[in-house]
């Protein structure tokens, strides 16, 4: 039995978890540069105590009335003046801080802006105007009394904006990117249940992969070698596909095998077609035989006649040396379907069809029987039993794992041997790994013959 296939790892998906970090850093860069950035000024005041009189001792500025001044200085009423004075528009009082630097007289006043020009223009302005409103509450009392004011700083500021600050930006882009990139990885490692890569299949079935064609969608106008050079790439695939095959049944000098798949449109009929092009192209005796009698194409795929086949020689209608059609490839011969039978599966479970499938052993090296898919129907695993083994035949990324496994486990039940796998319609890079070449597509060859 094979062993179950693991899915892909989520660390085998770094590559889009990284992608959708980055993504999140740049829509992070984006936001900020699509925030108004903001800029910060600050001027500020020396407030000295009076210098007294004999009369009149000199005092000190209490901690007290320091933080009242400061209060003052960024409050409503002088940043409003400050507005008025400078003939713009209301200076927005949220935007504008003020209080005591450290244990000094000193007074700051900060004003944000979008422009570092005016906001430097408005913290000397509210700093005027504290100095203005000091000399006013002052004015009747003696100069040795008053407590005198002088900017120190009319306004000052870095070129640099203070707001939006970039970092927090960027970094929670690259973390919601991250995130989001891990919960992608994990939707996708939980519902991408198809076969990617020869390994996935030879672990889902336990037997070798014999081959991997890649997709070409020029192949549907010519799905049959004998349209190509014999260069071409997608020869050269089958003729690897028929390599291994050989290598894989020693023990018997004529082989029977059954090419199916587990489910519909996994290219195994086109694969059976060209893989017994290829066997007779190396000077075998090659035997076709149509099993899918469902959905029979050997007959339109080789330009033959339909109505004799398989079915007719089994009940007797026929001989089988008048239901056997030559083709134009020397030494490949075509059992078609015949006349389509109500009860396929009964009809393929007969002695006469145990004896057919023996007198084509004895006629020739190699009979390939195109059989149907294991999961929908009975036919396959019978036909399956019939050969000495089963090509499965898988297409990437579309085939289940699950159903790979249960299609091996049809074969297992009745006792059927698998040879090994073949990968359809991979992606041309990932066919390089057990050969190169081009899926075939369903269609009629470009030249055809009647027997």
């Amino acid at each position: 039995m094979p062993t179950p296939t693991p899915r892909r790892s989520l660390g085998s998906r770094w590559i889009l978890v990284v992608v959708l970090g980055v993504l999140g850093a740049v829509a992070g860069q984006l936001l900020v540069s699509g925030i108004t950035p903001r800029y910060e000024a600050s001027a500020e005041v020396l407030v000295e105590p009076p210098v007294g009189t004999e009369e009149v001792p000199a005092r000190t500025l209490s901690a007290r009335t320091l933080e009242s001044y400061g209060r003052i200085l960024g409050g409503p009423a002088l940043v409003g003046r400050a507005g008025e004075a400078l003939g713009t528009t209301p200076i927005p009082r949220d935007d504008v801080t003020s209080g005591v630097v450290g244990d000094s007289t000193i007074l700051k006043v900060t004003v944000r802006d979008d422009s570092l020009a005016d906001a430097r223009e408005a913290a000397g302005q509210v700093a005027e105007e504290f100095t203005t409103w000091l000399a006013t509450k002052q004015e009747d009392l003696d100069a040795a009394q008053r407590e005198t004011t002088l900017v120190i700083d009319p306004g000052s500021g870095s070129a640099s904006p203070v707001e939006p600050t970039r970092w927090p930006y960027l970094l929670g882009g690259l973390l919601a990117g991250l995130l989001i990139g891990l919960a992608v990885a994990r939707w996708r490692q939980s519902t991408d249940r198809g076969i990617a890569t020869t390994d996935d299949l030879e672990a889902a079935t336990g037997s070798p992969v014999l081959g991997a064609i890649a997709h070409d969608r020029a192949a549907h106008d010519s799905p049959l070698l004998t349209s190509l050079s014999p260069q071409h790439p997608r020869a050269e695939a089958v003729r690897i596909l028929r390599t291994n095959l050989q290598f894989v049944d020693v023990d018997h000098d004529r082989t029977v095998v059954a090419v199916t798949s587990a489910v519909e449109a996994e290219g195994k009929t086109t694969t059976a077609c060209n893989l017994a092009i290829a066997l007779a192209q190396s000077g075998l005796r090659v035997a076709l035989v149509e099993g899918d009698l469902r959905r029979p194409q050997l007959a339109e795929s080789f330009g033959l006649e339909s109505t004799v086949g398989l079915t007719t020689v089994l009940v007797g209608r026929v001989d089988l040396d008048e239901a056997l059609q030559e083709t134009e490839v020397p030494g490949l011969d075509v059992l078609a379907s015949g006349a389509r039978p109500p009860n396929p599966a009964e009809i393929v479970q007969t002695g006469a069809m145990e004896r057919l499938v023996a007198d084509l052993r004895q006629r020739y090296d190699v009979v390939l029987i195109d059989a149907p898919p294991l999961l929908p129907v009975a036919d396959a695993a019978i036909l399956s039993l019939l050969a000495d083994g089963a090509l499965l035949v898988v297409r990437h990324g579309r085939t289940g794992h699950d159903q790979v496994r249960a299609a091996v486990d049809r074969l297992d039940t009745v006792g059927a041997k698998l040879f090994g796998s073949v990968l359809s319609m991979t992606p041309r890079r990932a066919a390089g790994r057990y050969g190169y070449g081009y899926e075939y597509a369903q269609g009629k060859s470009s030249r055809r013959r009647r027997r």
